[in-house]
């Protein structure tokens, strides 16, 4: 049975916040942007709800299969054939869900890294499995590799990785994915890699896909989507990649859950994919509000790992209460007026680091206005 005592505190704390809104509260808790999709898109959307497309592939508009294909070979090298290796998902959540449901059973383990997104251990939990954690290294939230070598066992179903990882930010390097493999070598485990964020990296470092390692690829399921990077995350349009015969399994859950998926904005995202410059500005964009966080903040007693992707940003706050990090949040909110998240939520046992993750997807305004609040502490 599942436990909810992670999950419940988080939703009741997000519903609390909705309250609060309306009473002048800077919210950095909500992962909300404050952005719009490129006039072109919103275009290509609205032309295709008018021509009403009724296509329905289980697997995805084609012609959107064919562009990640070429995305994915462009940036990794690696190439999925469109037909057979790539799925078009409700999202990355829905890719998770299914991904884990396809292949996990009872009795099965799962390793995953802490903090870590919501559904990760749910899903395996309700699929029989055993999630198996390990916490991952502070400051920077590295992963340690020793670490993962000591819980496998012949029980071992699948690892789950995430980077740019979410809640932290921190990022896999190509030195982590050739210990994976190492490790993985000679066993049949499945690798799970959440790469959500794969277009959202700062400082010139590059996203470290499991596409780039084609013995970890011929293995692995990848799940990923453009919605954060184009600001649709409404539309719900994500990606699965995998080998012919793991993407052949997961495409026959995929259809008892949720099939077809939102032909019309498929189609919509497939013309405006023929567009040179819609990645341009993502990064700058986002590394610069990090930076309005990050530099304003910076003689604070905040203690600061910058992240290297995503859009979102740890703070420590060890030097500025003693307070556990759910009581530390509702005393900014109760007496500041701001809305931030504690790291703990993303804990299966809610351990307190004494820190806070705050979204800066959010207009430079919102955000100079928290800086302001935040170097009052």
């Amino acid at each position: 049975m599942i436990d909810f005592k992670k999950i419940n505190p988080a939703i009741a704390y997000l519903n609390s916040l909705s309250a609060l809104i309306n009473h002048n509260v800077v919210n950095l808790a909500s992962e909300s942007q404050d952005f719009t999709p490129h006039k072109k898109l919103i275009k290509a959307a609205t032309q295709s709800l008018e021509r009403n497309h009724l296509s329905d592939d289980p697997n995805g508009y084609l012609p959107l299969r064919e562009k990640i294909s070429k995305f994915i070979q462009k940036e990794y090298t690696y190439t999925f054939n469109p037909e057979e290796e790539i799925t078009i998902t409700a999202g990355t959540s829905q890719a998770i869900a299914t991904a884990i449901s396809a292949f996990v059973s009872e009795g099965d383990e799962v390793i995953l890294f802490e903090p870590a997104f919501y559904n990760y251990d749910m899903m395996v939990i309700a699929n029989g499995g055993r999630p198996v954690y390990i916490q991952m290294k502070q400051p920077d939230f590295r992963l340690d590799w020793a670490d993962v070598q000591k819980v496998i066992t012949n029980r071992t179903k699948m690892i789950i990785v995430n980077s740019p990882h979410y809640p932290t930010g921190s990022i896999i390097t190509a030195g982590d994915l050739e210990r994976l493999a190492k490790i993985v070598n000679g066993t049949k485990i499945i690798i799970l890699s959440d790469e959500s964020f794969h277009q959202i990296v700062f400082e010139g470092y590059e996203h470290q896909s499991i596409a780039r390692f084609p013995k970890l690829a011929e293995r692995s399921i990848i799940v990923s989507s453009f919605d954060k990077a184009l600001h649709i995350e409404g539309w719900k349009i994500g990606y699965c990649l995998a080998p012919a015969k793991i993407s052949s399994d997961f495409r026959r859950f995929q259809y008892l859950q949720t099939s077809p998926v939102n032909t019309p904005f498929q189609i919509a995202l497939a013309e405006f994919l023929t567009e040179p410059e819609i990645h341009a500005d993502v990064i700058k964009t986002f590394q610069t509000k990090r930076d309005i966080i990050v530099n304003g903040l910076k003689h604070s007693k905040f203690k600061i790992s910058p992240a290297k992707g995503t859009y979102f940003q740890i703070l420590n706050y060890a030097d500025i209460s003693e307070e556990k990090d759910i009581d530390f949040c509702n005393h900014l909110s109760d007496h500041y007026k701001i809305a931030v998240m504690p790291l703990s939520f993303f804990f299966h046992d809610l351990i307190d680091l004494r820190c806070i993750r705050i979204c800066f997807a959010k207009s430079d305004e919102t955000l100079h206005k928290a800086v302001e609040i935040l170097n009052q502490l």
